[in-house]
């Protein structure tokens, strides 16, 4: 994907800690939710329409699935390390 990126208007930067929890919400008659929440501040990520999933959808969520897994990985490495906060 060789789209061209616009910079960033804002950044929010949502630090995990205890508590920090990201769960999958899968409903009958809608689309699925990824929940995030950093304590009070909750994130949810859904597809464009809660009635049908686009192309750009399935690009986006597998996009998301890898660089979370790369992300997973990178934290992994920087524990074992000894990587201090």
């Amino acid at each position: 994907m060789s789209r061209r990126q616009a910079h960033p208007t804002s950044v929010i930067t949502l630090n995990t800690r205890d508590g920090a929890t990201a769960q999958n919400h899968v409903y009958p008659l809608r689309t699925p939710v990824l929940g995030l929440a950093f304590g009070l501040v909750q994130v949810q990520i859904t597809t464009s329409s809660p009635a049908r999933v686009t192309v750009a959808d399935v690009e986006f969520a597998r996009q998301l699935a890898a660089q979370t897994h790369d992300f997973a990985r990178a934290v992994e490495r920087a524990y074992r390390r000894g990587v201090a906060a």
